[in-house]
């Protein structure tokens, strides 16, 4: 049986991932490779320049493939942006009095009737997550298969995206000469990754912060619940340094990574970095202190904006398992401790280690900021819904010698001339398609007078 490898590609605001993994015997994921490549056609978690993303896809790709020797074909990625909405829908189908009980089928009848609800214009469904099931008059079921009944209903957690934003993602994927498997959203990736399903059953709220969005996903008793994006990110915070520090974007970047604290009480009024000056100028001061201003004031607003979503949905007083955060922006200092003071919730850092098995690769993508891409992989092997049974469709990619890695690459280098014309081409390929049948048939022919 040929080995199956699963690609996860993260096409962020700050940053394009493609992490290449496997499932060793102990059914956690194995590491093969990992690539990426600065994102400069993404903004707000949405494509906005269709080359310099694909510029970035294939970079990422061909960094995962000279780390793991493996050639990339298909991949699994993710989707985000604040174009992202979710609404509950009921659903319900009558079934057949001879069935003596509920079946998968019918449980997937039922799901895929709701891919036919109406949406806003310019909107596609990207996710259908059932909720509970009632069968005939029994309410609130988990599962329903097995059971005898008529009447199967159910409540579904219904997420859509913007079917513009959707084909540009896809455009790139073409244009980068890959396949896309699946589809995700990228805060539930990143739950694949980071929690537990002791956390998912307790009830958990994952805080994916990256550089365009913030994404919240909510779980409670083992279920998803309630989805949602806020339209700020690491990237705002960057900005409100460059603005209130006086200093260049890459610098605002520089001191917020490297300097920036989420909690200005835990800084000393004394402890200041000198920033070179521009074109020989004075090196310019910049106060740890003030700089901690600027960050906690931004995350407040952030956070309180979470906590109002939070609220909304229904599931605030239900998370026994607190808030997990993972993104390249969880790892701002105290973070951990502004988001416990201002929600009241115990909250931890979501390390993308819980399926994450020993690799050559695996202390590399041990930060927050490969979560997605990490959850992406194990979503060719795992299931969002536990409940769902239905095994991922298999897409294999196969290991190449050095010999035909190296061609591969070289013919990837090469610039393809749009000048010459493709009608030859096309139609000599289908003059042999036609020569070709010709002949079976004749073959055919000559067996049957035989």
């Amino acid at each position: 049986m040929e080995e199956k490898i699963i690609v996860g590609l993260d096409i962020g605001t700050t940053k394009v991932c493609a992490v290449v993994g496997r499932m060793n015997e102990h059914n956690q994921l194995e590491i093969l490779g990992l690539g990426h490549a600065a994102s400069e056609g993404v903004r707000d978690g949405t494509v906005s320049n269709i080359a310099k993303t694909t510029e970035a896809i294939d970079q990422a790709i061909t960094d995962a493939e000279n780390d793991s020797n493996i050639e990339i074909n298909v991949v699994n990625v993710g989707v985000a942006g604040k174009h992202i909405k979710s609404f509950r829908q009921h659903g319900s189908i009558t079934l057949p009095h001879q069935e003596d009980e509920i079946s998968v089928t019918d449980v997937e009848r039922l799901t895929n009737d709701m891919y036919r609800v109406i949406t806003e214009p310019g909107t596609e469904i990207i996710h259908v997550l059932p909720l509970h099931y009632t069968v005939d008059s029994e309410e609130k079921i988990k599962d329903p298969v097995g059971m005898a009944g008529v009447k199967l209903e159910a409540d579904f957690h219904i997420v859509t995206a913007n079917s513009n934003s959707i084909r540009n993602i896809t455009k790139c994927i073409e244009r980068s000469n890959l396949e896309s498997d699946q589809m995700m959203l990228e805060p539930l990736a990143s739950s694949m990754a980071v929690l537990s399903e002791e956390e998912k059953e307790a009830g958990v709220a994952i805080i994916d912060i990256g550089g365009g969005t913030t994404d919240i996903a909510i779980f409670y008793d083992g279920i998803i619940r309630h989805t949602a994006v806020i339209p700020f990110g690491g990237d705002i915070i960057t900005s409100d340094i460059k603005q209130g520090c006086a200093v260049m974007q890459n610098q605002a970047e520089l001191l917020k990574v490297k300097f920036g604290q989420s909690m200005a009480a835990n800084t000393k009024d004394s402890d200041v970095v000198e920033i070179p000056g521009i074109n020989n100028r004075t090196p310019k001061e910049v106060s740890i202190k003030n700089l901690a201003y600027i960050i906690e004031a931004r995350m407040e607003e952030i956070i309180d904006l979470i906590k109002a979503e939070l609220k909304d949905s229904g599931y605030l007083d239900k998370l026994a398992g607190g808030l997990v955060l993972t993104g390249g922006g969880a790892k701002l200092r105290n973070l951990q401790h502004l988001f416990e003071y201002k929600i009241g919730l115990d909250t931890r850092i979501g390390y993308p280690t819980v399926f994450l098995g020993k690799s050559h690769g695996s202390e590399k993508v041990k930060d927050p900021k490969f979560a997605t891409a990490l959850g992406l992989a194990l979503a060719g092997f795992k299931s969002i819904d536990e409940r769902d049974k239905d095994r991922p469709r298999s897409i294999y990619q196969q290991p190449i010698h050095q010999e035909e890695k190296k061609r591969f690459s070289t013919e990837k280098e090469k610039v393809v001339d749009t000048t010459a014309p493709r009608g030859k081409n096309i139609f000599s390929d289908f003059l042999q398609k036609a020569k070709d049948l010709l002949i079976d048939d004749y073959e055919d022919d000559e067996d049957y007078k035989d």
